[in-house]
């Protein structure tokens, strides 16, 4: 009896816990899959498309494309010296300016939205400076820029600055004794090396870009062609009662997301 349990015994708690794992984790899957797949269902292919091809929706997906390349392209452009410069080197205050960089991803983007508006609207901060120039922001295609750059950059910042910290520092100390400076090292060994962390936190970066929708539509509003792009169409399709073109839109942006998910997998992998 006593050889009995002790063989018996693991397997049967072994079996217990894989039941235990596989259970919450089949409805926690199910739970995320079950409603995309009906949004995938629910439209067929051929109303799908024809509500894709109207005017609002082939504006909202130029303008999405449009302001989330020009947000890529400025994340790249101040997020690569940003990043570099939390990953190499210590000053008083690093920790706090890392804190700054991580709150858009916690504070909600209503509240981004917000102090966009307070800070670079007619009646904000910088307001009257910027009436007085002639530079009105606020409600505008450049404010839908600055609320997905708001959001969006410290996806690639997190991404960018863990690429440089994991760089062989050897390397580069080589590559300053063959001659090479600063900037020539940076760009032979430093990016060469960090490059799938920068293109994973690039790519990032441009899908929470393209889903952007509480920081926009507080700062920029939801102005046809203007300001609106896809999440907001999405939103104001359903607000006017047509469910087939907020689905056609809510299908790509799925779509897209799915997209970059496996792109950043594999990247990463």
């Amino acid at each position: 009896m006593r050889s009995f349990r002790s063989t018996a015994g693991p397997g049967i708690l072994a079996g217990a816990g894989r039941v235990l794992i596989v259970l919450p984790a089949s409805a926690l899957l199910l739970f995320i899959g079950f409603p995309l797949v009906a949004l995938l269902l629910h439209t067929p292919p051929g109303t799908l498309w024809s509500s894709l091809n109207t005017q609002s929706s082939l504006d909202a997906l130029s303008l999405s494309l449009q302001t989330t390349s020009l947000t890529l392209a400025l994340t790249l452009l101040l997020g690569t010296p940003t990043a570099y410069l939390l990953a190499r080197r210590r000053f008083w205050g690093k920790r706090f300016l890392d804190s700054i960089v991580d709150l858009p991803i916690v504070v909600p983007p209503a509240v981004a939205g917000v102090a966009l508006l307070l800070a670079f609207g007619r009646e904000g901060l910088l307001g009257p400076t910027l009436n007085t120039l002639g530079i009105h922001l606020s409600f505008s295609t450049a404010a839908v820029v600055m609320a997905q750059l708001f959001v969006a950059c410290p996806f690639y910042v997190r991404s960018a600055r863990a690429g440089f910290i994991g760089v062989d520092r050897s390397l580069e100390d080589a590559s300053a004794t063959l001659g090479y400076g600063a900037w020539g090292t940076f760009r032979r060994i430093t990016v060469p090396l960090a490059l799938p962390s920068l293109i994973s936190g690039a790519v990032l970066t441009w899908a929470r870009a393209l889903g952007e929708f509480g920081a926009t539509i507080m700062f920029a509003g939801n102005l046809m062609g203007v300001t609106q792009t896809m999440p907001l169409a999405v939103y104001l399709n359903l607000e006017s009662g047509d469910l087939d073109g907020a689905v056609a839109l809510a299908v790509v942006l799925v779509l897209v997301s799915l997209v970059v998910s496996l792109v950043v997998r594999l990247i990463s992998e």
